[in-house]
């Protein structure tokens, strides 16, 4: 038996080369294309080119750089920096260095990051995203679709705890997932309720995206985050609709069996007992919210209470289980963050004044102009264009690459700058869940390749892709309702301004 085995010939050998073998070769071919890329954009940098070449160079030098898995703020410090000197010479390359990491940060508009940042890190820490979920679950497991309304619903609170998709996601599917499958729900079905529950998670303050745009863009931060309220709850009241349609029609898909066990097995008292442990949620957002809309704070003076206000929920919910040990870790994560934040808007303002130098933004501008396009048609083809760079881009890249160009045509056409972060940010958000870049169906794959999530079915990217794609119209109709009705976006930081 022995000697059949040793002697049988290995099937990667009778079939060709050993799958490592091809992916180290396609992975060195990839890295030697963005190498020479980077390369051929340096040297075309210094060539006697217009100065609108050397900035389209420097754009896709960046995309290369990060395509290449460089840190996003090196990646555009580095082509910024170069077409800096190509442009004006050493002189403006040291005052650049000299002036701007300090005058970029610096502002006190920026100083409530820190503050949402730790808000929803401590709060993270003190363990709400099981009592949220099982909440949700609780209230809303009998209605048509209910454990994936719930999963919707509860993705919307994890929002405003954790400000980042991919958290919420990766925490949502592992506990989702699995409830969903054993109460019968089509995979399809389950996938698609995770995946349009991270869709709020960088609308609904704090979220980190919002704030980076707003440093883009030189708005208020407070105002931006304020913008995204209304538009994170339409889209968690939009997605909520689309799956109890989608129950009622199609009752298999949704474990219709299991309601009435559900309904039965959970009490009044029960429900209402699952509202205790999620009380410093709807606190907290009534104590930013209020007091930025009464007037009785600024917008970084209610960050400041609401983050002391989770310090003493983090000690209190973890009294017996290291509290300090949890606000410590939310403490280094919160430096860590707010340092990986203002490193990127600093390497974003470099860019910025590199494409203003080249002439791009204006040019586009003028472009625009010419085609005598309005609002609405220029943001409908805005649209389009999102979506086509969502196929290859990630939400960050693709809010450096656009904002800093389209900031004067956004001025000449009268749009508002907070609408449109908000509008760029939710379509960064589809990017994350668009094939083939899609990170987030990325990341929900490989969860349910475990069998604990997958309850022994077999599910592949192919269905993973599948479930993001019977939701993307929905997104889209919502994109829609932003553009025509933008009262959505901009009713509170009106009132708040007011």
């Amino acid at each position: 038996m022995t000697t059949e085995v040793s002697e049988r010939p290995a099937p990667a050998a009778a079939d060709g080369p050993a799958p490592s073998m091809v992916t180290g070769l396609r992975s060195w071919s990839i890295f030697s294309i963005g190498l020479g890329t980077v390369a051929a954009c340096t040297i075309g940098m210094f060539l006697p080119l217009v100065p609108e070449a050397i900035g389209l160079l420097g754009c896709v030098m960046m995309l290369a750089l990060i395509f290449l898995r460089m840190p996003v703020a090196l990646a555009m410090m580095i082509p910024s920096l170069l077409g800096l000197y190509a442009l004006r010479g050493t002189m403006l390359v040291e005052s650049t260095m000299a002036t701007m990491p300090y005058g970029e940060t610096a502002t006190w508009s920026l100083s409530v990051i820190p503050m949402f940042v730790l808000m929803g890190l401590l709060l993270w820490k003190a363990g709400l995203t099981d009592s949220i979920y099982s909440a949700a679950q609780r209230w809303l497991g009998w209605v048509p679709g209910g454990l994936a309304v719930g999963t919707n619903l509860a993705g919307a609170g994890l929002a405003s705890v954790s400000g980042s998709s991919v958290g919420m996601t990766y925490t949502l599917a592992r506990i989702g997932i699995p409830e969903m499958l054993k109460a019968g729900y089509d995979k399809r079905m389950a996938i698609g309720a995770v995946i349009v529950a991270g869709l709020p998670g960088q609308l609904i303050p704090p979220s980190i995206m919002l704030v980076i745009y707003a440093g883009i863009a030189e708005v208020p931060v407070g105002p931006q985050l304020m913008a995204g309220i209304g538009p994170g709850v339409l889209v968690a009241v939009m997605f909520t609709i689309m799956i109890v349609a989608l129950a009622i029609m199609r009752p298999a898909w949704s474990g219709a069996d299991t309601r009435l066990a559900v309904r039965s097995e959970t009490t009044w008292p029960d429900r209402f007992r699952s509202l205790l442990p999620i009380w410093p949620l709807p606190v907290l957002v009534a104590l930013i919210i209020w007091g930025t809309l009464s007037g009785t704070f600024t917008a970084t003076e209610s960050g400041a209470s609401a983050a002391l206000l989770s310090l003493l929920i983090t000690l209190w919910w973890r009294r017996k289980d290291g509290p300090f040990r949890a606000v410590a870790d939310a403490a280094v994560a919160t430096i860590s963050s707010v340092g990986a934040i203002f490193f990127m808007l600093i390497g974003v303002e470099m860019l910025s004044r590199m494409m203003v130098l080249t002439g791009i933004t204006n040019g586009f501008s003028e472009w625009v102009e010419s085609m005598d396009l309005n609002r609405t048609t220029f943001l409908l083809m805005m649209l389009v264009v999102y979506i086509v760079l969502g196929t290859f881009l990630e939400p960050l890249p693709m809010l450096v690459l656009t904002v800093p160009i389209l900031i004067p045509t956004l001025e000449n056409l009268e749009i508002s700058l907070l609408w449109f972060g908000v509008f760029a940010v939710f379509m960064g958000e589809l990017a994350v869940v668009s094939p083939p870049v899609g990170i987030l169906s990325f990341i929900i794959y490989s969860i349910v390749k475990d069998p604990e999530v997958n309850g022994g079915q077999r599910i592949t990217l192919g269905d993973v892709f599948v479930a993001a794609a019977w939701f993307l119209p929905m997104a889209i109709i919502v994109s829609l309702l932003l553009i025509f009705f933008p009262e959505i976006a901009t009713t509170i930081p009106d009132l708040t301004s007011g």
